[in-house]
């Protein structure tokens, strides 16, 4: 964003997706404010990174920032982590320690997968929302703290706070500023950036001479779900990178699952432009039964043409448990044409039209430039 001071440079959200751009705005406008954020989004999109951003644009950023994952500690070690606690609190103190929120003071606490508190330490939490003090484990009196909470989480807590797993009360104190981060599949027009981004970091780490990526090899990944988002594209760069060494990334290079990404598109996109037949119910009828079972037919065909008949591969592309596949398969005696063959396809080295990271055409994807939230 043009109008936005640089606080720490080595922080820096890359997006110019719709999603983004709000996203960014909204960190603009409470950045500097102490409201409670709640973070939501499915896990690897980016959530710490988003509250570490909102912490050194605020007036706190020279203050400590201190994260701890909710979900990653035992519940009885949670709240000695959280609280701290005086020695003699149990067996095993023997001294005082500080916890999370007393080494925040004066800066910023990130709260990950908040969904995952236990219930006595969500009572806990909400009286340090309401009153801003605690009590360390084992200790009588109330320690005052100043400090900003940040929690995230990939769970949806007002569900939970519906079914009683979760304080509904706590859930309101949370929820003042929420921020809804997409999953990368919903903001594909990011991905040639990130891409961008992550091999520039990962050349310069790993010493490594990665230049471009094949306009095909773009495609296959554009395609991809993504179910572990910005953090399995991250892994999947560094490790193209580590193993490519130098040029350009190919199609051949992305493991294959990958690859099917692209062959399950063109699936979708030949199924889209199959004509119904046209026709109109006569007095007699029709058979409606053998209608769908000869579309249905076509459709499981051209799955299993498409992947070499490669059972687990078609049944990626259909949505289908391979089980459910084989079973139809027998069912219907489908059969491979005397054309179809079960190797697969020699990559065509024409079709792969390399691009130089410096010289992609973000256009081809992406309707405007890049937005950058440096901080």
């Amino acid at each position: 964003m043009k109008d936005q001071k640089p606080v720490l440079k080595h922080i820096k959200m890359i997006g110019k997706s719709a999603q983004m751009s709000q996203i960014f705005d909204l960190i603009d406008k409470v950045a500097d404010t102490d409201s409670t954020i709640l973070i939501t989004g499915e896990s690897g999109t980016g959530k710490e990174l988003i509250a570490r951003s909102l912490h050194y644009a605020s007036n706190r950023k020279n203050e400590p920032f201190i994260a701890i994952n909710c979900g990653a500690i035992p519940s009885e070690l949670l709240e000695s982590e959280l609280f701290g606690h005086v020695r003699g609190a149990f067996t095993g103190a023997i001294s005082n320690r500080a916890g999370r929120f007393e080494l925040a003071d004066g800066g910023t606490i990130f709260l990950d997968e908040i969904g995952d508190l236990a219930p006595h330490l969500q009572v806990k939490l909400l009286r340090v929302l309401q009153e801003r003090s605690f009590e360390p484990v084992g200790a009588a009196k109330s320690i005052l703290v100043d400090v900003r909470i940040i929690a995230a989480t990939n769970k949806d807590l007002e569900e939970l706070s519906n079914q009683g797993k979760f304080r509904e009360d706590l859930f309101y104190r949370l929820n003042v500023i929420p921020i809804h981060l997409p999953a990368l599949r919903d903001r594909k027009s990011d991905i040639p950036i990130l891409l961008e981004h992550f091999v520039t970091q990962l050349n310069q780490r790993k010493k490594r001479n990665i230049t471009g990526i094949s306009e095909t090899a773009l495609k296959h990944l554009i395609h991809y779900p993504w179910p572990g988002n910005i953090r399995e594209l991250e892994n999947l760069v560094e490790r193209l990178t580590i193993l490519k060494g130098s040029g350009v990334i190919e199609t051949e290079d992305l493991p294959s699952k990958y690859q099917i990404a692209q062959a399950g598109a063109d699936i979708v996109h030949q199924t889209q432009t199959i004509q119904a037949p046209q026709f109109t119910v006569s007095e007699t009828g029709l058979d409606f039964n053998s209608l769908v079972d000869q579309f249905e037919n076509q459709l499981l065909i051209g799955a299993l043409e498409k992947t070499n008949w490669n059972r687990n591969q078609a049944a990626l592309l259909l949505g289908l448990n391979r089980t459910t596949l084989v079973e139809k398969i027998k069912k219907k005696g489908l059969i491979p044409s005397s054309s179809s063959q079960l190797l697969a396809k020699e990559p065509n080295p024409q079709a792969s039209n390399p691009k130089n990271f410096n010289s992609i055409d973000h256009d081809d994807f992406l309707s405007d430039k890049p937005q950058f939230l440096d901080l």
